[in-house]
């Protein structure tokens, strides 16, 4: 009885792919271009950029496999996502780009904050001031920083996930996170501003 594209492990389609079997490729981009795609578009913010960042994401993988670089660890997601990584990171040094914080709908993350006590009435302007005040302070943020909150809250990796795609030990992604919500929260102090 043959096994099912689930039970097949991402190690035998990647052996199933080199032995000539092109469809194990495409069993292993469909099994994970959700989270390949959803870690690229929170990266850059645009989904025509994301799209063709994706394909080159996919066709550095398929060309790394082709050429035997690729050294199976049972770690093909982590992977993966780091050569997305990359290459969104290669794309805003050369387009010196600031990384903007926006939803995988493009949202601004902003929106999605509400008040802690909904029984307090709000005013929209007040809402809109706050999102601005929060937007200006993670953009303030240094980039590795800012990039491990937008991975972990937005994108909703795992800190393991998150050090695997930037290519840092678990502790340091963990010690980036802790850090941007100290350098948010000291801004804030020092700024004397309160989220209502």
């Amino acid at each position: 009885m043959m096994q099912t594209t689930i039970q097949i492990s991402d190690a035998a389609l990647i052996e199933a792919y080199l032995q000539g079997e092109q469809s194990a490729i495409e069993k292993l981009i469909l099994r994970h271009k959700d989270r390949i795609y959803t870690a690229v578009f929170l990266l850059v913010k645009d989904r025509s950029l994301a799209d063709d960042l994706f394909q080159d994401t996919f066709l550095k993988i398929i060309h790394t496999i082709n050429e035997a670089r690729y050294s199976e660890q049972g770690k093909f997601l982590a992977w993966a996502l780091r050569v997305a990584h990359n290459l969104c990171m290669d794309y805003f040094r050369k387009a010196q780009k600031q990384i903007p914080i926006t939803t995988a709908d493009g949202e601004d993350i902003l929106a999605l904050l509400a008040p802690a006590d909904a029984s307090m009435p709000v005013s929209k302007l007040e809402q809109t001031q706050t999102q601005q005040t929060v937007h200006q302070l993670i953009q303030q943020l240094p980039e590795e920083q800012r990039e491990v909150m937008v991975m972990r809250i937005y994108g909703d990796l795992s800190f393991k996930e998150i050090a695997e795609a930037t290519g840092v030990g678990i502790n340091t992604a963990l010690g980036r996170m802790r850090y941007a919500l100290l350098n948010i929260r000291k801004a804030m102090k020092e700024n004397q501003i309160v989220l209502r």
